[in-house]
């Protein structure tokens, strides 16, 4: 007896087992379902997948912004060395809305040098420190016990950029403009540093209480420091002028002395 099936009938079973839910073909050989081993072969992940997989991005160290100035500070070996230096740091961002770096004014290597704290308008415009109104008191202030900024004072700002609308500067912005100011001292050589407002003071001192620091003389940079008010907060303040005077003649004292 033939156990073939014809063509109609092999096509009818076909489609009977399609609407049962076949959906893939066996193969022309028949396998041995019962031979086959209980637990089936892992299959081998595909080298496609592999090479498609995505590889988390390398994090890029983080800048210092510190050490950068550190490293840039100290590699300067002259003052207009060290004003290059500062012009190429990019790492503070009071940079990016100022119009002029204010680097100094005066006599590089007199025995007095000031340092004051941050670039106002004026300062920002012309590129000098301590100009307009507050740097006129100054003057004054200098040309009373015989100093003058034309012949043996040379001026400063813990800053180089303007804070926007003449806010105190971070702490941050202290901290990673001092290595420069560190070297800009020692490139000047003074024989004594005038710390001019609170800003100052905690730039060199670590301490902001200018009212108490004022008039009295402490050591920093190697040097000996006088901390007064700053011109500016005179002009608010003019009762504090008194104050002010008698620190500049506790300045005139000391150069007597050396």
């Amino acid at each position: 007896m033939e156990s073939a099936l014809d063509p109609h009938a092999a096509l009818a079973l076909l489609e009977w087992q399609v609407e049962l839910g076949v959906t893939d073909a066996i193969g022309d050989t028949p396998v041995d379902r019962y031979a086959l081993p209980d637990t089936a072969p892992r299959p081998e992940r595909p080298v496609a997948a592999v090479a498609t997989q995505a590889v988390p991005p390398q994090k890029a160290p983080e800048t210092d912004p510190v050490q950068e100035a550190r490293k840039s500070a100290v590699r300067a070996a002259s003052l207009p060395a060290l004003r290059e230096a500062m012009a190429g740091f990019d790492h503070c961002e009071l940079k990016k809305g100022a119009r002029n770096l204010v680097f100094a004014d005066g006599i590089p290597g007199a025995r007095v040098m000031i340092i004051g704290e941050a670039p106002g308008r004026e300062e920002d415009r012309e590129g000098r420190p301590f100009v307009g109104r507050a740097g006129q008191l100054l003057d004054r202030m200098l040309a009373a016990i015989g100093l003058d900024r034309e012949q043996n004072v040379y001026i400063t700002n813990v800053l180089p950029w303007r804070p926007p609308q003449n806010r105190d500067p971070l702490p941050i912005e202290i901290a990673m403009m001092k290595p420069f100011l560190e070297r800009h001292v020692a490139l000047a050589q003074p024989q004594v540093l005038v710390l001019m407002g609170k800003i100052s003071c905690d730039a060199v001192l670590g301490r902001q209480s200018i009212t108490r620091l004022r008039g009295q003389w402490t050591q920093a940079m190697n040097l000996q420091v006088l901390p007064t008010f700053h011109p500016a907060y005179l002009l608010r303040q003019p009762h504090m002028k008194r104050l002010a005077w008698a620190d500049l003649l506790e300045l005139k004292a000391k150069l007597r002395e050396q």
